[in-house]
Order: structure tokens, then C-alpha cells, then sequence
């Protein structure tokens, strides 16, 4: 009897009880009066996968492939079925009696509980493509029929109205031509609409006097609200107004903050009664213009801002009346969610519970407390994950994004949700009508979530023909994390 194999299997064994003990007191503290069918199964799965994941796995890993038995890569929906069939194959190696094996059934129950999510979410169906696609209506949507109509042809499963954009007389008109397109097509498409949340933006601009545009090394300062005049003109500072004055009560000196989508970078220097004093990072070597209505992102501080805000309170009477899921921007806490189920619950205190709950990560804190997150979603709404790569990618750094965005994913698929793959997907075939080599790349990733955002563009159109038939092409390659060993023609 081999050492090493005799020691895998003790190491398997106590993992096993580990991991058990560790998910029960996790899963235990997520449990809530509002359990949904299936949702005990998936927040146990969860946390057996968060439990896992908090060993380094790798001496493990090698020495298991060599026996031909699973390297504990691939288990995000099935943890505790996994180790049951790798401790079993190790026993039988050894001579042992092997122990009940999970069945067939029990193995793969967390994908028919992925399935039965992304169903009830998106309406996919063993019939559907193997990604779903969710397109962002522009504005031009609520005069021209033409655009639902475009989209209901091309087997489009939702679609996504903006409510930082347009109004309520404009949302309402895109949703009947998009019945009368699903009349017309026999297609039912979802409509998910998406809360603006507090916006920090930049507001009136005093542009130094050199010039418009900033460098590296450059001074700026960020005025609070209706304080742009106070700023030192000794010198002419480029300035511009920060349009949430308690952002800028929560900085500090060496700070980094970041204006217009990471476009540019800068470090607080100094703290005055009127605002922040930066030194410019990093702006490109053409520099950046400061315009107002633009992005402001505070990584290094966890924002006191509520997410839901008077307009997001006041759009919900429209949203909860006639969207089949609302998208939550600026979720970071489980809190937060639960301040949203109630202000839904406000308005159909019978039924709100149906409403579909699209959670958008776009900051660290939100990464941090998914776990949370997800179980109070997840235990009474339909639920997905979005991920929201621009402010993400701001927030937590570019870097880092690719690693974040494949955890998201792993994490989604331990908790049985489907997850959304957004932000800039085919952006230059989208508005240019070419592909870069790059997104069309990305775009093939996007194969392992449950569905794919487009944003408006001119080539929208084509932009869907073309990733339908990409995603086809990967589903025969891959799914999620597992290799597809379908016959190779290209030798």
C-alpha cells in the first residue's frame, strides 16, 4: 500500500470533515423566514465552495491527476459530491471499502439548479442558445418599433432600459413595441431595467489657464458642490466640482481618485474646507480634458452613500409595475439588498418576490461581501450577478479585473446563479462595425456565463448576428471550466 496514496486519502477524509463542519455554521447564519424552494441546497454548496477555497489546494491537486482522479479544478457546483467520489476512488485504490458514492444525480444537481435559475430569470430553455443575450435599448428605441422587432427576430432573450436615461413616458413606450414584437415573433422577452443609483460625477468645470486639458504631474482640485469659486485662482488651477459633497468629506491625503472612467488618475495632496487638492498620476500622453458629467471613483474609501436614492425611489412605482427584474447599481452590502426587497415589497406586497434582482458589482466593497450578498438576494428573489467591468475595472484596477471577473464567475456557479458578462463586449464592432482581435477574444470568454450584455450602438444588429454564432462555436469547446473533447477538424 503506496504512502503517499494512504495519506492522500486521510487528507481527502479530513478535508471532507473540514469543509462540512466549516459550510453548516456558514450556511446556518444565512438562513432567513424567506427561503426559496432550492435555496438551502445552493447557499450549502456556496458555502462548502468559500470553506474550500480558503486552503491552498495545490500539493493536492497534482497527485490526484496522476491517479486519474479529479483535481478538485472543476467542483464549483458540486464541492461536497466531488471530495465524496474522490475519497471513494481513493478507498477502492487502497483496498478499502469505498463508502457511498454520490449518485449520478446528486453529482450534477447543481448544474439542473443553475439551469432552473437562468430559466426562470432569462426564460432560456434546454431548446435555447448556450448563452443568453441582454441588449441595452437607446433612446431612439421608444419611437422606432423597428428596433424590438430587430431584436425578438434574432432570438435576443432580454433587454435592458436604463432608467439614468430617458423618461417613464419613454420607458413605457419601449415595452409596448417590445409586445408587439414578441405578438409578431412569438418570442417572450424579458425586460430588465436598471437603476440609476447615487451617481458621483464631476460638475462645472474651471479649466486651467494654459489650456484645457491636464498632464501627468498636473495639479488639479475638486471643489464640492456649488464651491468652485473658492478654489485658489492664484495660480489657475484646473478645477471642477464634485456633485456629492460627502464623497469629498470621506477622502483623505494619499488617497487615489480617478475621473472619467480611469481615464484619469490622481492622488489627494491636500484637504481644504472647500475641497481636494490632486496631483495627477496618470492622464495619457495627450493628456485629459476635464469635462463635467464624468465618472469620480473613490477606491480607497468605503463611501458612506446610500444605494438606493430619491429617483431610484421614485423610479422603483415604474420598475416594479413592469419589469420582469431590476438591475441594483451600487449594491455593497446584504443590507443594501435588503433595503431594495423592501422598498419592492412597497409596492407589490403580494408578489414582489417574482420580481427578478440583477446585482451589479462594480466596487471592492461589493466583491468583498458577494457571499452575503448573494444568500440575502438569493433567498427571495430569482437572482444573477452582473459584472460590471468599467466602474470594476476603476475600482479595484485594471490588473486585477481578469482575475476578478473568473472568480465572480466560479462564485456564481457555486451558488446556482446565473451570472452577466457586461461592459464594452464587442465595443468596436458594436459602434464601428469591425471587430478588434482583442473583444472578439473577450467575447469568446463571455461563453462561460449565463449571458452576455451589449450596449447601443449602430451595428448592434450585426454585433448580435456575430457573437450568436461565436458562442455556438465555443459551447462545443467548452463549458465553464470543463473542456468539451469534441472531434478536432482543423488536422
Amino acid at each position: 500500500m503506496p504512502a503517499d496514496l494512504d495519506a492522500l486519502h486521510a487528507r481527502i477524509d479530513a478535508l471532507i470533515g473540514e469543509i462540512g463542519e466549516e459550510g453548516a455554521a456558514q450556511a446556518a447564519a444565512w438562513t432567513t423566514a424567506f427561503d426559496r424552494p432550492g435555496f438551502p441546497d445552493s447557499a450549502l454548496n456556496l458555502a462548502h465552495y468559500l470553506a474550500l477555497r480558503r486552503r491552498d489546494l495545490r500539493a493536492l491537486q497534482r497527485p490526484l491527476a496522476a491517479l486519474g482522479l479529479s483535481s478538485l479544478g472543476r467542483l464549483e457546483g458540486r464541492v461536497m459530491p466531488t471530495l465524496a467520489a474522490v475519497r471513494a476512488a481513493l478507498a477502492a485504490l487502497l483496498g478499502r471499502p469505498c463508502g457511498e458514492r454520490p449518485s449520478n444525480r446528486d453529482f450534477f444537481a447543481g448544474e439542473a439548479r443553475l439551469a432552473a435559475h437562468t430559466h426562470e430569470l432569462l426564460g432560456t430553455s434546454a431548446e435555447s442558445p448556450p448563452v443568453a443575450l441582454l441588449v441595452t435599448c437607446p433612446a431612439e428605441a421608444a419611437e422606432d418599433p423597428a428596433f424590438m422587432l430587430g431584436l425578438a427576430t434574432r432570438g435576443v432573450e432580454a433587454v435592458r432600459i436604463n432608467c439614468a436615461h430617458d423618461s417613464a413616458e419613454d420607458w413605457a413606450r419601449m415595452i409596448a413595441h417590445l409586445r408587439a414584437a414578441e405578438t409578431a415573433t412569438g418570442r417572450r422577452l424579458k425586460v430588465f431595467m436598471d437603476l440609476a443609483g447615487p451617481k458621483i460625477r464631476t460638475g462645472a468645470v474651471r479649466p486651467a489657464a494654459q489650456g484645457a486639458r491636464v498632464h501627468k504631474g498636473d495639479p488639479v482640485a475638486i471643489a464640492r458642490l456649488g464651491q468652485l469659486d473658492r478654489v485658489d485662482a492664484g495660480d489657475r488651477v484646473p478645477a471642477v466640482e464634485c456633485t456629492l459633497p460627502q464623497v469629498v468629506d470621506s477622502a483623505r491625503v494619499g488617497d487615489r481618485l480617478f475621473i472619467d472612467d480611469g481615464r484619469l488618475a490622481t492622488s489627494v495632496e491636500r484637504v481644504e474646507p472647500w475641497g481636494l487638492v490632486l496631483r495627477v498620476t496618470a492622464a495619457g500622453r495627450k493628456g485629459v480634458k476635464l469635462k463635467p458629467e464624468k465618472g469620480l471613483n473613490f477606491p480607497d474609501r468605503h463611501l458612506r452613500i446610500d444605494a438606493l436614492t430619491e429617483k431610484d425611489r421614485a423610479d422603483l412605482a415604474f420598475v416594479a409595475a413592469n419589469a420582469d427584474a431590476v438591475e441594483f447599481s451600487f449594491v455593497q452590502s446584504a443590507a443594501d439588498v435588503a433595503m431594495l426587497q423592501a422598498a419592492l415589497a412597497d409596492h407589490r406586497p403580494d408578489d414582489w418576490r417574482r420580481i427578478g434582482l440583477i446585482l451589479k458589482i462594480e466596487t471592492a466593497r461589493a466583491v468583498s461581501n458577494l457571499p452575503d450578498i448573494l444568500a440575502r438576494a438569493t433567498a427571495c428573489q430569482p437572482t444573477a450577478i452582473m459584472i460590471a467591468r468599467g466602474d470594476l475595472a476603476v475600482e479595484i484596477g485594471f490588473a486585477r479585473t481578469a482575475e476578478m471577473q473568473e472568480e465572480i464567475l466560479w462564485l456564481g456557479e457555486a451558488a446556482d446563479t446565473p451570472v452577466i458578462w457586461a461592459t464594452q463586449v464587442l465595443e468596436h464592432l458594436v459602434t464601428r462595425g469591425a471587430p478588434s482581435r482583442g473583444e472578439m477574444t473577450d467575447a469568446a470568454m463571455a461563453a462561460r456565463a449565463e449571458c452576455v450584455m451589449l450596449n447601443k450602438g449602430p451595428y448592434l444588429f450585426e454585433a448580435i448576428d456575430q457573437l450568436k454564432a461565436l458562442l455556438k462555436r465555443m459551447d462545443a469547446n467548452q463549458h465553464k471550466k470543463s473542456p468539451r473533447l469534441r472531434q478536432l477538424r482543423s488536422w
